[in-house]
């Protein structure tokens, strides 16, 4: 492995990244549990806040924001036949998280 690649990946390996799930950048009016559950099939852990007391199944979904992704870089043993071998450095997604916001006031 070069160097620079060594000191790339070093310095990489803290970083947080920011991607967004598709379709979860505007709040949808659907089911609270829905919208969650959707978020969760997609491998998120999700952080909710919510306004109010009613019961879930009569809140609103009023935002999904804040998607996170924290990776890691991992040495990986390349033995690619056509390249000379050697180590990798590859991205491996450590956590994913989002939060979603909920109106639980009565109306």
């Amino acid at each position: 492995m070069r160097p620079t690649s060594f000191f790339t990946a070093a310095a990489a390996a803290c970083c947080v990244t920011l991607a967004g799930p598709a379709g979860a950048a505007i709040a949808d009016p659907s089911s609270p549990l829905q919208t969650i559950g959707e978020l969760e099939a997609a491998g998120y852990s999700v952080n909710v806040d919510r306004v109010g007391s009613a019961p879930l199944s009569a809140c609103i979904v009023t935002s999904v924001r804040n998607p996170q992704t924290v990776t890691q870089w991992v040495r990986v043993w390349d033995d690619d036949k056509g390249h000379d071998g050697g180590w990798d450095v590859v991205p491996i997604v450590v956590s994913r998280s989002i939060s979603v916001s909920l109106d639980c006031t009565a109306r």
